[in-house]
């Protein structure tokens, strides 16, 4: 099942004097995290408004309803910020890294299962997926569409075409 809540960020310091606070981003970017008018404490049971976001030096700055001093702001630190998912809409043939982290990683031609995908690594030019096979074994393969074939969420499986010698 799908979290509804998902961390987008880690609260780090504070930034002035005038109760904003510094988010380390969790996500594609700090201008991502910008976009929301409401994050969350503790899981998602927390509601927090946001009154204004920026980006500095790839870092959030955050106005929090209610902050108004560098003081009350550094209570904050430390504190991991959630989004709901229901707030963002994902394009198409793009995912949240929770939902893929736990698919099992299929052959799609051989149907062959390798594994299930662990980890995902931002790379910048493309994701490289992490697949622990049942053994403990660790491989690395690009998510480009070369390779990928299918990401089926809700059936939990990653259809892949493995490059020539990746699993031997």
């Amino acid at each position: 099942m799908k979290k509804r809540f998902l961390e987008i960020g880690k609260i780090v310091s504070t930034h002035g004097v005038r109760g904003e606070v510094k988010v380390l981003p969790w996500c594609d970017s700090a201008e991502f995290l910008t976009e929301f008018e409401e994050l969350y404490f503790d899981e998602g049971k927390t509601p927090v408004h946001i009154e204004n976001a920026r980006v500095h030096k790839g870092m959030a700055i955050l106005k929090l309803d209610g902050v108004e001093t560098m003081d009350a702001a550094n209570t904050y630190r430390g504190k991991v910020l959630y989004m709901d998912r229901e707030d963002v809409e994902l394009a198409p043939g793009t995912y949240f890294i929770q939902d893929l982290i736990g698919l099992a990683v299929v052959d799609a031609d051989t149907g062959e299962e390798y594994g299930t995908l662990s980890d995902v690594t931002q790379t910048g030019a493309n994701d490289v997926y992490h697949i622990r096979t049942p053994q403990g074994k660790e491989y690395l393969i690009p998510a480009i569409e070369q390779v990928i074939e299918k990401t089926d969420i809700a059936g939990g499986k990653l259809l892949i075409h493995p490059l020539e010698g990746l699993f031997e």
